[in-house]
């Protein structure tokens, strides 16, 4: 198998840090290929939990803040995925905006449908007019919310075109089935909502590979 990593821009690599992408990228063999915008120390993460910590901003008053628009150009300089992580629907859609200005490849909005994001449809078929690939992650379709999820995930996909679509695991964290199997089930939980078997390989195998060229 072939193995690739990224950066994921939350505070413990300096935030929105043009530095850590460049690092990233010099990696050897240029196995370096994601750039996540800010997961766990998003703005609208910290929000999102109601808790009293520090935070990472990609926009302020409706403009994606100078540290930002750097992020990208490097992304595009690299040939880089953009993914959009746990911003807000808002925040994201001006992600995918200017990196499509600045001439981004490849874009990624991170794991639409969940919290703290919630796309709806109408956004997720935005972000896909603007040339991005909208994630859905299974995580543990064993928990309360897996059944109705995956019903949630189905149909939206079925709307969006499984061509604008990559599904992963969001898997392996402790108490959460291990990535390879809980893959498995989302993928077959998909099937048995009449998502077929080419839709599933291009969401999951093909999809993918163009992203990573």
């Amino acid at each position: 198998i072939e193995v690739f990593g990224g950066v994921d821009l939350n505070l413990t690599v300096g935030g929105m840090n043009t530095a850590a992408v460049e690092y990233m990228a010099a990696t050897t063999g240029g196995r370096g290929k994601f750039v996540w915008m800010s997961t766990f120390d998003a703005e609208n993460q910290v929000l999102f939990s109601k808790e009293q910590r520090p935070f990472v901003s990609v926009a302020k008053g409706g403009a994606l803040l100078p540290a930002t628009v750097a992020v990208i150009g490097s992304i595009a300089k690299h040939n880089l995925v953009l993914a959009t992580g746990h911003v807000s629907p808002a925040e994201g859609l001006m992600l995918l905006r200017e990196g499509k200005k600045q001439g981004v490849k490849h874009l990624v909005v991170t794991h639409a449908m969940n919290e703290p994001i919630k796309m709806n449809v109408a956004q997720m078929q935005e972000a896909a007019s603007l040339g991005a690939l909208v994630e859905f992650v299974g995580g543990n379709i064993g928990d309360a919310d897996g059944p109705a999820r995956m019903d949630r995930f189905a149909d939206a996909i079925k709307k969006i075109g499984a061509r604008f679509c990559i599904v992963s695991s969001d898997l392996g964290q402790k108490g959460n089935p291990l990535p390879a199997p809980g893959f498995g089930a989302f993928l077959a939980a998909l099937k048995a909502r009449g998502i077929g078997d080419q839709d599933i390989d291009l969401m999951a195998r093909r999809n993918p590979a163009q992203l990573l060229d």
